[in-house]
């Protein structure tokens, strides 16, 4: 009866926690919405910065995240406190990114180098804050259950939640800018207003998660000889295969998925010639991706972790398949793609569980937990696929002949429609040759050396990722 008892009582404690926890992830995404979406969009149509100048932004914050995000982690992991490891920052760290979130969405009143640098610190200073609540929430997971199926439970629960909000995001982000815009085109207005209701509705989000989570007791073996000092760790992490292969697969599909989705509103915009479709489609995304995530439970017990994420890369790929094999694609055409692309993005929630599991490896292997640092690694991943994506996509624009805010021309909207659903047409549906308006272009090399990426990618999971 005390057995059972005590189970109940676990169970209690694991379904408080996953409510708690869904609202610490959900925030984290609601205040980086605008960001992942509509940052490069802003940076082009409204700020009017150049391709050189948004490179420059996206290289400067992540070699500075290189050094942040690790840093970052160290600290997480030697903090000790009434409140835990983690909490803390959970509490401390909102309110910062919330001001640089705005910040980094206001159009400031000057002009040239000064113009790009505001942007770029009010940039990286966002980046930074980021950091402080990504590596803890993202850490506290492994803290609030000793159960490697419960944690994937809590994952899952934290990402429907998640995603269900995004849904809502997907619908209403565009037509609140374009409420707050007054106008049938996006603003800076817009941009900033809208951020700014985000940031009021994630804040408190956050310190719900940060004053309710509570950790359980972890009993850490004593530290091996080899082990002690940040450096000396940071060695020793990257020897947790299993860890690496978690970071690297997460990167590769952050990678994946943002370059399709920061140039998507471009496609709609331009190609497509509707701001309104923009929620229709992200729309779709997300709530097929709740439908993806929902089954990860389900789909990681069954066939194992390394197996549904197999599973669903496969079926990721297909879908790229299908659009880069189709060089006339309708709006119906790209929501019925996105049914399928949205289902299968849910494999990124799956390098998450696999982060605790290895994290648990390393305790093993070790005698070293280090959550904080491992954290830091998956959000600097992610923050680096961020920057290469939005870099490449900011210069493959320029070269398509993309103009800010105008009409674009044939070759601009064939150069978009290229980029995003990969056509491996040498036509466009105007009858354009794509080798005579891009000469030197190279972007099936390119297309054709990222899938070669990831075919070794699973080929190297198939083998050694147990």
């Amino acid at each position: 009866m005390r057995e059972m008892s005590h189970g109940k009582e676990i169970m209690k404690k694991t379904t408080k926690n996953s409510i708690y926890y869904s609202m610490g992830f959900m925030s984290q995404n609601i205040i980086w919405y605008m960001i992942n979406t509509y940052l490069m969009l802003f940076y082009t149509d409204v700020v009017s910065l150049s391709a050189g100048a948004i490179s420059t932004i996206m290289l400067v914050a992540r070699v500075w995240d290189a050094v942040n995000d690790p840093m970052m982690g160290a600290i997480v992991d030697k903090t000790k406190s009434k409140w835990g490891k983690f909490r803390p920052y959970i509490i401390i760290a909102p309110p910062f990114l919330a001001i640089f979130d705005i910040l980094t969405f206001t159009v400031w009143p000057v002009e040239g180098t000064i113009k790009a640098v505001l942007c770029g610190v009010s940039y990286i200073l966002a980046g930074m804050a980021y950091t402080a609540v990504g590596v803890a929430i993202n850490g506290i997971v492994n803290r609030l259950s000793t159960d490697s199926n419960e944690k994937m439970k809590i994952i899952s629960i934290a990402n429907v939640a998640s995603n269900v909000l995004q849904t809502v995001l997907a619908a209403a982000a565009m037509p609140m800018i374009l409420f707050f815009s007054h106008s049938d085109t996006a603003n800076g207005k817009g941009f900033f207003w809208t951020t700014v209701i985000l940031a009021i509705v994630s804040v408190p989000l956050f310190l719900v998660c940060g004053f309710k989570c509570k950790e359980v007791e972890i009993v850490e073996p004593p530290k091996k000889e080899n082990s002690g000092s940040f450096v000396k760790d940071l060695k020793l992490m990257t020897k947790n295969k299993p860890l690496m292969i978690s970071i690297i697969s997460l990167f590769i599909g952050v990678v994946g998925a943002m370059a399709r989705m920061s140039l998507l509103t471009y496609y709609i915009i331009y190609v497509v010639g509707s701001y309104t479709m923009i929620s229709a489609v992200f729309t779709t995304l997300t709530v097929c991706q709740i439908v993806g995530t929902a089954t990860l439970p389900w789909g990681t017990k069954k066939f194992g972790k390394k197996g549904y994420m197999i599973i669903l890369l496969i079926i990721n790929a297909a879908s790229d398949l299908v659009l880069f094999f189709n060089g006339h694609p309708t709006i119906a055409f790209v929501l019925g793609v996105s049914i399928i692309g949205g289902f299968s993005q849910s494999v990124g929630s799956i390098s998450y569980g696999m982060m605790c599991d290895s994290i648990d490896y390393g305790d093993y292997k070790f005698g070293i937990r280090n959550e904080g640092l491992s954290s830091s690694l998956m959000s600097f991943a992610i923050k680096l696929a961020s920057a290469i994506t939005g870099s490449l996509s900011i210069w493959l624009l320029a070269a398509t002949g993309y103009v800010a805010g105008a009409q674009q021309s044939a070759s601009a909207m064939t150069g978009i429609n290229v980029i995003v659903n990969m056509s491996g047409s040498c036509k466009s549906s105007k009858g354009f040759n794509l080798r005579s308006e891009f000469q030197g272009f190279g972007f099936h090399t390119v297309y054709i050396f990222s899938r070669l990426g990831n075919w070794i990618l699973r080929r190297w999971m198939r083998l050694q990722l147990h």
